[in-house]
């Protein structure tokens, strides 16, 4: 009997990271789902994975930005059980300050990246424990580290995909089941041409390419890391930021107001 091909699927997949992504699971053998809003896109990728690697992909036109658009996705990652990989890479930023754009503007790009992301996550995690296997990929930033002026609402979000993330992966600890943050940082990707900071005024040097950082990414997944950060070079700069912040955190268990604030 001949096993199908699991199937990964991978959001806001018509162009950048998510492209990427899509080539890479497919060079691994596995069949694709790949969602984003722009079809014309979506279907040449489509057809340039199946003649590259002789699997099957499908698509699905979908804004996740949207009541619609996430059910659609909802659906599917539901209904298909050959599914065995979620990457939640769809997300948009906009980088300007806070009272220059619309209440509209910010609700779109909390519904995208933080609605979205937690109800596919709801959606495929609930089979992914069912059957004790499964591997979710949540693409969050360096910002979700640190804000900076015209970044709130971006790193905003950004910082409750991290900390979602963390959340879930002590929730499946002991399982099958995988869960992985990415952080990038500059990456050339289309995201910059929506967010109102063009990449020419970027060092050269900060920006990584599409491809290193999913190869970087994916490494980092396959080492068993829960977070990965591509361009950080020292890790012991990573290990002393997790030291501290646990120690904060558990110090800050006291029940008693630290002494500066008494009188």
């Amino acid at each position: 009997m001949t096993t199908s091909p699991s199937v990964a699927v991978i959001t806001g997949a018509s162009s950048g990271i998510g492209a990427v992504y899509a080539e890479r699971f497919a060079a691994r053998g596995y069949d694709l789902l790949l969602v984003a809003r722009r079809e014309d896109r979506l279907r040449e990728l489509a057809a340039k994975l199946e003649s590259l690697h002789g699997i099957n992909v499908q698509t699905l036109t979908a804004d996740l930005a949207k009541e619609s658009g996430m059910q659609a996705v909802e659906e599917a990652l539901r209904s298909n059980e050959r599914i065995s990989v979620l990457v939640n890479n769809a997300g948009v930023a906009h980088l300007a300050p806070f009272t220059a754009g619309s209440a509209e503007l910010h609700q779109a790009d909390i519904a995208l990246n933080i609605t979205a992301l937690t109800r596919l996550s709801l959606a495929a995690l609930t089979r992914f424990q069912a059957q004790n296997s499964g591997t979710i990929i949540n693409i969050a930033s360096v910002v979700s580290l640190h804000a900076i002026a015209g970044s709130a609402v971006y790193s905003g979000t950004k910082g409750y995909v991290l900390n979602f993330t963390r959340g879930l992966q002590q929730e499946i600890e002991g399982s099958n089941v995988r869960i992985q943050a990415v952080l990038p940082a500059v990456t050339a990707t289309e995201i910059w041409e929506v967010s109102g900071v063009s990449m020419d005024h970027l060092a050269p040097e900060s920006i990584m390419t599409t491809e290193n950082m999913v190869d970087a990414a994916l490494a980092g997944l396959d080492q068993g890391e829960a977070v990965t950060v591509p361009p950080l070079h020292d890790l012991a700069l990573w290990e002393a930021y997790e030291t501290a912040r646990l120690a904060i955190f558990d110090a800050s268990r006291t029940g008693v107001p630290a002494p500066r604030y008494q009188q």
